[in-house]
């Protein structure tokens, strides 16, 4: 029987409206333009993409920092974007975020333990001895030893900081946790140490991650689904070894051929985009990939293309639908 999802995404879209400047006119910003997904617990989707994609508005709809434009989101089976205030604080408690920068996302002028405690001190009727006892295990359970519940963030290194973070984010125990670029900030050294953490919690806690990331190698060895997204919208979408071992979508392609490799002898032919990524203000009509792909043809310009089943995954891509790429060699497995 398949696990109930802890969230559920169902055609997702966030426009904002950009102010008219001197030349211009007002005009709405298309960040997020139709995202659709599930996440059941104990696994991990990694969402994917260049710079404006749409991975960080997608964090802020999940984590409610912001409502939808249009679209359903279900946590924990509860109509999110139909909640009242009441029901929404309450599904804030199931849903905490790890932010990329450790150095900016810790107060300061609070101790360890203070920063621990404050969102039980908000969110439940715990005692100061409890939620003390509390913090401190939660510090035990994230690697952190016992004197430093006393001690201020300054005085820790990226990486213990990122343990404060994922400490503060777990200590309501909610059923998602969505990971921000979690160790992007990190050496390359202590990243796979809070990797490994996060593995070791979400097996513990059984959590489900929604893991946003620039980092294909990252993501190769932590998740379990990948959704990989262009302006706004997903272009493919499954399993991690398929997606990263026979990317169908051109984009996807170009993303993997250019991720570094250190041995030689498992890099394949890099495949060079042409062109800048279109303004989300005004996406090209059709395939909003179409601009800057080889395969283009002209249903690509007019006719959006649909998320459809193609070789164990899903993928936006008319030439993949009509079976023009199959000639097309995939890239060597980069990894």
């Amino acid at each position: 029987m398949t696990a109930a999802p802890v969230v559920e995404g169902v055609d997702l879209t966030r426009h904002y409206r950009v102010g008219r400047g001197i030349f211009t006119a007002s005009a709405d910003l298309k960040a997020l333009r139709g995202a659709s997904f599930s996440l059941p617990a104990g696994r991990t989707l990694a969402v994917v993409g260049e710079s404006g994609c749409g991975k960080s508005t997608l964090a802020r709809l999940v984590t409610l920092i912001e409502p939808p434009t249009s679209g359903q989101l279900l946590l924990d089976g509860i109509d999110a974007t139909a909640a009242d205030k009441a029901v929404l604080k309450t599904l804030r408690r199931t849903v905490q975020i790890v932010f990329q920068d450790p150095y900016g996302s810790l107060n300061p002028r609070r101790k360890v333990g203070a920063i621990l405690e404050e969102p039980l001190a908000i969110n439940t009727r715990m005692s100061p001895a409890e939620r003390a006892r509390a913090a401190r295990d939660m510090m035990a359970r994230v690697g952190l030893r016992p004197e430093y519940y006393d001690r201020y963030p300054h005085m820790f290194s990226g990486g213990q900081r990122q343990r404060i973070a994922i400490a503060r984010a777990l200590m309501l125990r909610p059923k998602l946790v969505v990971l921000d670029e979690p160790v992007s900030a990190l050496d390359v050294s202590i990243q796979a140490q809070v990797l490994n953490l996060l593995v070791d919690l979400q097996e513990e806690f059984d959590l489900a991650y929604l893991f946003i990331s620039h980092d294909l190698s990252v993501v190769r060895h932590f998740a379990d689904e990948v959704m990989v997204m262009y302006l706004g919208r997903a272009v493919e979408q499954g399993p991690r070894d398929v997606v990263f071992e026979s990317p169908q979508h051109p984009y996807t392609r170009a993303l993997l051929s250019s991720t570094p490799v250190a041995d030689p002898a498992l890099r394949g032919e890099k495949i060079k985009l042409t062109g800048e990524l279109p303004s989300p203000t005004d996406p090209p009509s059709g395939c909003a990939f179409n601009p800057r792909c080889p395969y283009a043809y002209e249903r690509c310009r007019t006719d959006p293309p649909e998320l459809k089943p193609s070789h164990g995954r899903q993928v936006a891509c008319h030439a993949v639908a009509e079976g023009r790429l199959e000639e097309m060699q995939a890239p060597k497995p980069v990894f």
